[in-house]
């Protein structure tokens, strides 16, 4: 991983904080977040947190015990994934590029000590994340013409 890449995203995650665009900001920002702790630039890392909390993105502070559990977007990312959406669909529904999914599954990947998708089922439930989140039911719904939301109208 280049640090100049997740340093660019920082500088732009702080341009567009301050030029009031806080969703389009808390984006960039957290995908430097993400890069900056996984390489260990923990002093940008902090800078990254810091301009997150003022976008009001709560960010988790990072130890030794969180360093190897998935983040909730993560967390979201292999439901889907496990549940057999390509990277492309992933990445619509979240708004995020098919290279940045495919970035935060080799994260995954590693955190669970996999090597493939397939795999996901039996590591997410041996660390008990099996459950579908309510975006994951919502896309399986959707894939099977089915919707899942109690009260929701055809």
């Amino acid at each position: 991983m280049r640090p100049e890449l997740a340093r660019a995203h920082l500088l732009y995650g702080e341009w567009l904080r301050r030029e009031g665009r806080r969703v389009d900001a808390r984006e960039q920002l957290r995908t430097a977040h993400g890069m900056l702790v996984a390489i260990g630039m923990e002093a940008f890392a902090e800078r990254t947190r810091r301009e997150l909390i003022a976008t009001g993105q709560r960010v988790r502070k990072r130890s030794a015990e969180t360093r190897d559990q998935l983040t909730p977007q993560e967390g979201q990312i292999a439901q889907l994934a496990r549940d057999g959406h390509t990277n492309q669909e992933i990445g619509a529904q979240l708004f995020l590029s098919a290279r940045t999914v495919e970035w935060h599954l080799r994260k995954i990947f590693t955190k669970l000590g996999i090597g493939s998708r397939r795999e996901l089922h039996a590591a997410l439930a041996q660390s008990g994340r099996d459950g579908q989140t309510g975006l994951a039911a919502g896309l399986s719904a959707r894939r099977t013409g089915r919707r899942r939301c109690a009260g929701s109208r055809r």
